[in-house]
């Protein structure tokens, strides 16, 4: 009974946060002038992916026993595995189920260019810890392989920054939350305030969820790397999807496709970067199975989602 209530309130918060973290994050991307792809693929999916990039923290600072290394496991490798299939799915479905009420009908209305170039970072970068982790390599190679990921990744931050024009759908805005409007937009100390609080929200939801899912764990006898790799990424990835629905709803499709594969690109980089530098990074047959599936799912995404875009092509 107590588990329960640790996963019900983990979800809530983690929900909870997504919201009000939605509207902030429209507000300072707008704020600093950025282009939806950016406010969607940098400041959304960073700050909604902090959640599952603390859960291999934590657990490799409770101790860092096999079974803590097997969790971060599960977190590191399960993000992108979800991401890759169920959160693309949710784009593409609710794009359908909202389509009386968007202006884009049934159509996606993405900035093509940019979701293409997030997709090929991850599917090019998120290969190297997968393959490293099926064959096992010494320290020095785990050393540049990391490295190399996180040089990756701020090019991918630099070439992100650079093609934002500060156009697209972060023009249409509304405070959730505070009470302005566009032609009286928050303050920046309301916007940091609401910033923080949603932050601190998804991510203590997230360390409530990584006490729950090892006592789950331990009651119910299943290993916790397969545990964590469907469990973990279900609640962390929650913010993603929350968020994608709610601006797919609203027709901000941009900004919804941007949090999910900047989302991508950043999971395929930073958190195995740290895995790689933490953990003897060997990763066993669900986790190298979980990592082929969101590849594939990566791929399907590349190629179809443009197919599904009506403009901006």
């Amino acid at each position: 009974m107590i588990v329960a209530l640790e996963l019900a309130a983990a979800f809530v918060l983690i929900v909870g946060g997504a919201i009000w973290f939605t509207n902030a994050v429209e507000w300072l991307g707008h704020r600093l002038d950025l282009g939806a792809g950016a406010v969607g693929a940098l400041l959304a999916a960073v700050g909604t992916a902090l959640p599952e990039s603390v859960i291999p923290i934590v657990a490799l600072l409770a101790g860092g026993s096999g079974e803590q290394v097997q969790l971060a496991y599960g977190a590191i490798i399960g993000a992108p595995f979800m991401l890759a299939t169920i959160a693309m799915l949710l784009i593409v479905g609710s794009a359908y189920v909202f389509r009386r009420r968007r202006e884009q009908d049934r159509w996606l209305d993405l900035d093509v260019p940019t979701t293409r170039r997030d997709l090929a970072f991850f599917l090019t970068l998120f290969p190297v810890g997968i393959v490293l982790g099926a064959i096992g390599v010494a320290t020095p190679w785990r050393i540049a392989a990391a490295a190399m990921l996180l040089c990756g990744y701020g090019l991918y931050v630099n070439r992100t920054v650079a093609h934002s024009d500060g156009s697209g759908d972060g023009d249409d805005l509304r405070a959730l939350y505070v009470d302005t409007t566009k032609d009286d937009p928050p303050s920046s100390l309301q916007i940091t305030i609401q910033f923080v609080i949603s932050l601190a929200a998804i991510v203590g939801g997230a360390e409530l969820f990584v006490t729950a899912i090892e006592e789950i764990s331990t009651s119910l006898g299943l290993p916790l790397l397969v545990l964590a790799l469907i469990l973990a990424p279900l609640a962390t990835e929650l913010p993603e999807k929350a968020n994608s629905v709610l601006w797919v709803r609203t027709g901000k499709d941009t900004l919804a496709a941007g949090n999910v594969t900047g989302a991508m690109a950043f999971q395929a980089t930073v958190p195995v970067a740290f895995g790689l530098l933490a953990t003897p990074w060997a990763l066993d047959v669900y986790a190298v199975g979980a990592g082929c599936i969101a590849l594939v799912g990566g791929a399907i995404a590349l190629w179809g989602l443009p197919r599904l875009t009506r403009s901006r092509a």
